[in-house]
């Protein structure tokens, strides 16, 4: 069994309304500039490794207390056994939600149809053009775009999200956003913070007031569109 390399055992803003624990694995193919977990992306040999025993022990005495188990990272998806996880977690009675690039289209779809996870929330990182800049890498595109018309047409419960920076992000690339992700039921777009823990810090808050705008933007092909992060 793989490991995880963080975990923040009680959240509750990371699904919704449910009591939630959440865990980190380390590894990831992006290396986006404005990442908060820079340590679990730059040197994934050296992250802690929290054994699998511990955690589900915590999970067992805390059924009926806790909703949700949360699985973040880095990219989750590069967990080996991630299924089996998934699996365990289910059969103890928890909801399982999944973070996600949206790398590997083909890991989200054996999850989703083997009824593994209950809930997805995919980082739309930009406009296409402006992808591989805002991850800082190549970015095989056509993942991420089979991920995105995936969750549309999947019928599970989802969201797509977007940090935003005034570096990276302006009215173009969200009208192209938008018109890309048409018919999803929920889109947030999420205050940057530079944290001390980002691979590259400098970057730029985008004020409410233009976040605003991306939203508006949003909320034409989507369902739902809304801030989040932001004091309103």
């Amino acid at each position: 069994m793989s490991d995880f390399s963080g975990w923040e055992k009680l959240s509750l803003v990371d699904y919704d309304d449910n009591i939630t624990t959440t865990l980190f694995m380390a590894g990831c193919p992006f290396r986006c500039p404005f990442c908060h977990n820079a340590e679990l992306v730059l040197h994934p040999e050296s992250a802690p490794k929290i054994p699998w025993a511990e955690i589900k022990g915590y999970l067992e005495k805390r059924r009926g207390v806790l909703d949700a188990v949360c699985i973040s990272g880095g990219e989750p998806t590069l967990l080996p056994d991630l299924e089996d996880k998934c699996r365990e977690i289910k059969e103890l009675g928890y909801k399982v939600k999944l973070d996600s690039n949206g790398c590997q289209p083909h890991i989200l779809r054996s999850l989703i149809e083997k009824k593994l996870v209950d809930y997805i929330a995919m980082d739309i990182k930009n406009s296409k053009e402006r992808y591989m800049s805002t991850c800082g890498t190549k970015v095989d595109m056509a993942a991420i775009e089979e991920s995105v018309d995936l969750l549309i047409h999947s019928g599970i419960p989802f969201e797509f999200r977007t940090t935003v920076m005034e570096e990276f992000h302006d009215e173009e690339a969200f009208e192209k956003i938008a018109d890309w992700v048409r018919g999803a039921k929920r889109f947030y777009v999420q205050r940057y913070i530079d944290s001390g823990g980002c691979i590259q810090n400098g970057f730029h808050q985008v004020p409410i007031e233009k976040a605003r705008k991306f939203v508006e933007i949003l909320a034409k092909t989507v369902d739902f569109a809304s801030l989040r992060g932001y004091d309103e």
